[in-house]
């Protein structure tokens, strides 16, 4: 006979079951990116150093994209922009305000506490800099630190290579593969799912912050550690 003892733990561990509060339309400060609202006028310039022939590649496994003009692209910010849910923000270079790319947070679940990163469209101008990994420090940070959830999700097309590799470089944990999970641009996508959990964020906060450290860079900005390589020695 099962007794009240056993029943709770087939059940899962009993915890806090508060909400979590919504993520906010904030302003997240680093050290060479801020992430901040997505706005309108930041359209021309990102629309500048997205498009392109050589550039249609941005957009290979995004929802929409590539735009044919710039009237397109801004409509597209804009609407963007009053979303909740994504709910969108830019990446700001430090050096000059300039907007290189934006990401959101979606899929915003708060009384489960589980939120999921995602619409990461990154320009010539942030991928591959200490920017681009800034920007989804600071975006973690936000969620579990101020905002106390359990669950930070990354997903991706399993065919989208980069960007599975990029998930794990930032300490997400592969999950599986949802098989034929959307119809996108006409395509059958299957779906990598990725996540991060509240206990591993102490952990994968220090490898970032070691990472990002000024001493981490020598006089011409290239790493002298790698991200994981952090990580796998904490």
């Amino acid at each position: 006979m099962m007794s009240e003892r056993d029943n709770d733990r087939d059940l899962g561990p009993k915890i806090d079951a508060r909400p979590a509060p919504r993520p906010q339309h904030v302003t997240l400060k680093g050290r060479a990116v801020t992430v901040a609202p997505l706005m309108p006028e930041h359209a021309e310039a990102l629309f500048a150093a997205s498009s392109g022939p050589e550039r249609d590649q941005l957009w290979t496994y995004l929802f929409n994209g590539p735009f044919a003009s710039l009237a397109e692209f801004a409509a597209d910010v804009e609407a963007k922009s009053k979303a909740s849910d994504p709910l969108y923000f830019a990446v700001l270079d430090n050096r000059d305000g300039r907007p290189v790319g934006y990401q959101s947070l979606m899929r915003i679940d708060p009384n489960h506490r589980v939120v999921e990163v995602g619409g990461i469209m990154y320009t010539p101008l942030l991928q591959t800099t200490i920017g681009s990994t800034e920007a989804q420090y600071l975006f973690a940070k936000y969620v579990f630190d101020d905002l106390g959830y359990r669950r930070y999700e990354w997903k991706c097309n399993d065919r989208n290579a980069p960007s599975r590799r990029a998930a794990l470089r930032l300490g997400f944990t592969f999950e599986g593969v949802f098989r034929q999970h959307m119809i996108v641009k006409s395509r059958s996508r299957d779906t990598a799912w990725f996540a991060m959990l509240d206990h591993e964020w102490p952990a994968r906060r220090a490898a970032f912050e070691a990472w990002l450290a000024q001493e981490n860079f020598d006089a011409q900005g290239r790493q002298k550690r790698r991200l994981q390589d952090i990580a796998a020695a904490l």
